[in-house]
């Protein structure tokens, strides 16, 4: 059993630093196995980053879109960038909704400010964000006219989740509408500010009660309300959701926000101990400081988390990469820039990246529905899988001279002659080497000799028709699309 103090193998370095960025140094891999690395040293070191206030600032979608793209592309803070990502897609919103890009940019800032803080903060933070009261509808929310949308996804998707661990219900129909009580007459100024309107707020009525079945909170429920109507309501609400329990007598925020930031990073199907072990005990507990780093830190140094480091197996966990992630890594592995404000990748198509990503079955600030992208094999179809080997197509084709062009004699030795050896470099330099098996590495050095005659990789002619050929190849493969 390993724990913070375990020192990292080199593919456990390689799997902490592909899962929480977007490509893996080699010599930080070098420098930390040199050194006797631990997980917790590690973690420390990727968590380290200050947040950063970038924002994507554009006056259309395509503006903000690939002002975040590029951002991503250099960013020394990969790690934020990713929970940036996770959280876009857990409070799900999209533009072609909001149809507001500042407002969509506001929101991107709000969610890399509290990316790894306060998850209850982000959370009262999200209750006031203008994008999300116009995604979901807490701007139609009014005692005149009850919504109820808001009331039931700040519970079925942002805290409680529907059901608890043992399948039971987390709240009912009454709390719902109760919630939704709380956030009626909220509205935001042409500033992007949001304020509470007492004329549309429900004042009075019925006691604000929740969680008279559910949480438990006893018979009685809670009285959100206790405190006095107004602007504190939605504070107050966001407290006790905070404050419910499942039918285990655990946290339920805690253990569902624990377990998702497990599926984003380390499996998608998590023992209930390693959730556990994640929320921690204590004063340090995630139920009691609600900080989101703490739960990255207590992951990245658990064991269940390194059964994803070896290769693809019956005893190894991996995630099929997000089209973002695998563009992004991609790009930032062979050290290939995007051309021009609208990042085109130079060969092929000659298609931008945000064109490349919508094939994929990902648009950014943009979402299918409320429950965000769909994960694991949802990424895969026989038209997104296309659309991925496009993308490799394009880019390994790419040949408009500087840094927009895929330059393999900056990866890899072009003194090399044996296949084998080739074949080798270039599963390194894309750091899949240990997921290929001898087989296929030989079906790979087999594909560079077939007709091409004496391997000179000094050859631009050969270099074009096979080792730009086995890039791609091995980029296209299930192996590399693992992470």
């Amino acid at each position: 059993m390993g724990d913070e103090n375990s020192t990292l193998s080199e593919a456990d370095a390689r799997h902490l630093l592909r899962r929480t960025g977007f490509d893996v140094s080699a010599k930080t891999i070098e420098k930390w196995v040199a050194s006797g690395q631990t997980r917790g040293g590690a973690a420390d070191e990727l968590l380290k980053f200050k947040p950063q206030g970038f924002k994507p600032n554009g006056k259309t979608f395509e503006d903000i879109h690939d002002k975040w793209v590029k951002f991503m592309l250099k960013t020394k803070a990969a790690l934020q960038e990713k929970l940036v990502l996770f959280w876009h897609d857990h409070f799900a919103t999209g533009v072609s909704k909001v149809a507001d890009a500042p407002l969509m940019t506001k929101q991107n800032a709000l969610l890399r400010r509290f990316c790894k803080g306060d998850f209850k903060q982000l959370v009262k933070e999200i209750n006031r964000d203008p994008a999300t009261m116009e995604y979901l509808d807490t701007v139609r929310n009014s005692k005149d006219g009850l919504n109820e949308n808001y009331g039931r996804e700040v519970q079925e998707l942002f805290t409680l989740g529907v059901k608890d661990s043992n399948g039971n219900d987390n709240y009912l129909q009454e709390d719902i509408v109760q919630i939704a009580r709380a956030f009626t007459g909220w509205r935001y100024d042409d500033k992007g500010e949001s304020y509470l309107s007492n004329d549309r707020h429900a004042f009075g009525g019925a006691p604000k009660v929740i969680y008279k079945s559910t949480g438990q909170f006893g018979a009685a429920g809670v009285d959100y309300a206790a405190g006095g109507e107004g602007e504190d309501e939605i504070e107050a609400v966001t407290d006790i959701i905070f404050q419910h329990r499942d039918s285990d007598g655990r946290n339920t925020v805690a253990r569902r926000t624990a377990r998702r930031l497990i599926e984003f990073f380390g499996t998608p199907n998590a023992p209930q101990d390693f959730v556990d072990d994640c929320v921690g005990t204590g004063p340090d507990a995630f139920d009691t400081t609600w900080s989101i780093e703490g739960v990255l830190r207590r992951m990245f140094t658990h064991d269940d988390f390194y059964l994803g480091a070896g290769a693809p197996g019956v005893t190894t966990h991996k995630s099929i990469a997000w089209p973002t992630d695998y563009v992004l890594t991609t790009l930032r592995t062979l050290k290939v820039k995007p051309k021009g404000k609208d990042l085109i990748i130079a060969g092929g198509t000659y298609s931008a990246i945000r064109d490349h990503l919508v094939d994929m079955g990902q648009t950014l600030f943009d979402p299918p529905s409320v429950f965000g992208w769909d994960w694991e094999t949802n990424w895969i179809s026989s038209a997104t899988l296309l659309a991925r080997y496009g993308f490799v197509r394009d880019l390994t084709s790419a040949r408009d001279g500087g840094g927009t062009s895929f330059r393999p004699e900056k990866l890899i030795d072009l003194t090399l002659t044996d296949a084998n050896d080739i074949v080798d470099a270039v599963l390194t330099v894309c750091g899949v080497h240990a997921a290929f098996t001898n087989v296929e590495k030989t079906a790979l050095a087999t594909y560079l000799t077939d007709g091409a005659g004496p391997i000179d990789l000094a050859d631009p002619d050969y270099r074009n028709r096979k080792l730009n050929g086995l890039f791609a190849l091995v980029l296209e493969s299930p192996a590399y699309q693992l992470v």
